[in-house]
This record gives structure tokens, sequence and C-alpha cells, in this order.
């Protein structure tokens, strides 16, 4: 039941919201989201748990697949997309699934997130096998279409993360891996899209980032695999080859365009005196990783 969620109470300290100044307001909010950090800290290792998942999924040509509803499906969907830009991947290598479809990003789907047959028919939908890891998201823990995903997920033997802001929550019960984020009652009451939802937000960033750290997409804490897809970003890329080898704009900007765009490639012909071909190569010996490319 709803009253029962700890994300669904009225918190005490904002009893009389609609009476506050605009900065009481504002140092409470302030406050209260100090304690999303200190719920995640207390489930760093579940959440280590999961990213070794990830990995292993992405290891055997996996996806890692969010589901949600609502705000946690939008979370879910916007860690997907950004993953293609900063790190290079596929777009349906990290896929964001929300209940009611795309069109429920924008506006809301009525009664989409009731129907747990939805969340297994949208996982059936895109060919869930057992090399995926499925990450299931909701702020209370109970969303039927999350646990008809996860159930879904199970049944098809691939990996299962839980992910919810109250404890011994209906998602975790069907997830091989828990991680319930006890974020407490909202200023805002029951306004999840708050604390719960930057505590989601912060977890899928520590996951994605670490699984995309965990297959090589990084070389010292540069996104060496980024896609330059405009002009922004191509002269990120040579950044991030002068951060890399310590040569100047122009060489950085030679060695950008011999190496048809690749950041990686341009990093190890510099650093290795090499060619293209022969950096590809080693790159590609290597699974992608920079430093092994550097020390083979």
């Amino acid at each position: 039941m709803l009253d029962k969620l700890v994300t669904e109470t009225r918190n005490k300290h904002t009893m009389d919201l609609d009476q506050m100044s605009i900065q009481d307001i504002l140092q409470i909010m302030n406050k209260e989201d100090e304690r999303v950090t200190r719920a995640i800290e207390k489930e760093i290792g579940s959440i280590e748990k999961a990213v070794y998942m990830v990995i292993q999924s992405f290891q055997n040509n996996g996806r890692l697949i969010y589901v949600g509803a609502g705000t946690s499906g939008r979370l879910g969907i916007l860690d997907a997309v950004e993953c293609v830009p900063t790190f290079g991947s596929p777009s349906e290598m990290v896929h964001g699934l929300i209940a009611g479809g795309m069109k429920a990003v924008s506006n809301a789907v009525e009664g989409a997130e009731d129907n747990p047959d939805f969340g297994k028919k949208d996982l059936e939908n895109i060919d869930l096998n057992k090399n995926d890891t499925v990450i299931g998201l909701a702020a209370s823990g109970r969303t039927p279409y999350v646990v008809g995903a996860l159930q879904y997920a199970n049944e098809k033997k691939a990996g299962t993360v839980g992910i919810s802001c109250n404890t011994n929550a209906e998602i975790s019960k069907c997830s091989q891996i828990a991680v319930e984020l006890e974020t407490g009652s909202e200023v805002l009451t029951g306004s999840t899209r708050l604390k719960a939802g930057t505590a989601q937000k912060m977890v899928l960033n520590m996951i994605s980032t670490t699984a995309m750290v965990g297959i090589g997409k990084v070389y010292q804490n540069l996104m060496v695999d980024l896609k330059p897809t405009n002009h922004k970003l191509e002269e990120r890329s040579k950044r991030i080859i002068m951060e890399a080898t310590n040569v100047d704009y122009e060489t950085a900007s030679s060695y950008f365009e011999k190496a048809n765009h690749h950041v990686k490639e341009a990093i190890v012909m510099i650093l290795l005196q090499c060619s293209h071909e022969e950096a590809a190569e080693k790159l590609h010996g290597v699974n992608g990783f920079v430093r092994k490319a550097l020390s083979k």
C-alpha cells in the first residue's frame, strides 16, 4: 500500500511549506538533499555488484536495459542516450524503456505503469536475452510495469537489478541484486522526482560510467571513445588528445585527422610514434584499452 511507503509520507520539516519564504524553502531542500549521498553510500556494495553484472553483459555482447515508469523511466532514458556521445557506444548497447512508450517521456500515459504484462511485452519487443542486464527503476519499489519486466527477465535468465527508494521493495524480491536507497520523505509529499529521482540519477551515473571504464572506454580520466558528432565535440576530442599526450593544438589536430577522428588511435599513434594502422591493430588486440595498447 502507498501509505506504508516512506517516499509517500509527509516530511515533518516542511509541514508549512506554503508559508515559508523562498530562501527557507531553498535551504530546506538543500538540507534534505544531503540525505541522498548518505543513502547511496550505504548501498555501494550492492551498486558494485550491479556494475560487475553490467560489465559481464557488455563483454558477452549483451546490453544494459533500464526499465521504469514516469520519472524513473525518464531517468533511465536520459542515462542511456548520453552513453552514445560520451562513450561512443552503439545506441542499442544501453537502452531505456518507459511505461507507455516514448510518448510518455513528455506526457503521462494513463494506466501504462499498472500492467506487469506491458513490462514483459516491451522486453519481448527488443528480444531480451540471457546476456543482457535489466535494471528496474521504481522509487516506490512496487510499480507493476517494472515488476513484470524483472520477472520476465528472470525467466529469460538475464541479469536483474532493482533500484528503489524504499526498503523491502517488491522489485527487490524479483531482482538478483537489490539497491534500496532510503532517501526518506520528500519536501513536497510524494513528489519522488526530488530526492528519490536525484538518488536514482546518481546511481545510474555510477553504474554506466564505471561499467564503461571497466570495458576500456576511458584512459586516465578522459573519455577517449567519445563520438565527435559536432564542432564542440571535435574540439573536445583535440583537447583530450593534448591532455593525454602533452602535444600542442596543431599536433593534436593533425593526428586527429590522421586517425580519422578516432581519439584513442590518435593517442596511441602519438605516444608510440606508430602508424594509424598499427595503432588500430594494437587497440584491437587489447579490446580497446589504451593503457594495455601502450604497454603491449
